[in-house]
């Protein structure tokens, strides 16, 4: 489950299900992208605001498309007129790869195909 968390598709990709795990990281990797590009925020837990850390953990359900856009600053820009369509897409994708992780789970249980 660790690896279906850290890499977009990559559980999928360990059960065999290349297809899937190609299409699967291609959506959330793209998504991320288009929310970064679009000046998306990329959450973090800020004390005094705990719907904050709600948002920080779906954010990091990216895995390390989550980690790599903060060692490299992307934090978003408030100002900008895309800034929330960017943060809906950096957000989604990140709860979009922790569904794919039930997915997995369900495969790998064999109660899905």
């Amino acid at each position: 489950m660790g690896l279906a968390w850290l890499v977009p598709g990559g559980g999928h990709l360990y059960l065999g299900r290349k297809t899937r795990a190609s299409v699967f990281a291609g959506v959330v990797i793209f998504m991320f992208v288009i929310g970064l590009m679009l000046d998306g925020k990329l959450y973090v837990y800020e004390p005094g605001r705990p719907l904050t850390f709600l948002a920080m953990l779906g954010s990091l359900g990216a895995g390390i498309p989550y980690f790599v856009a903060r060692v490299i600053g992307a934090v978003g820009d408030a100002g900008s007129g895309t800034y929330e369509y960017g943060t809906a897409f950096t957000l989604t994708s990140g709860l979009m790869n922790l569904l794919l992780i039930l997915d997995v789970w369900d495969v790998a249980e064999g109660r899905k195909e």
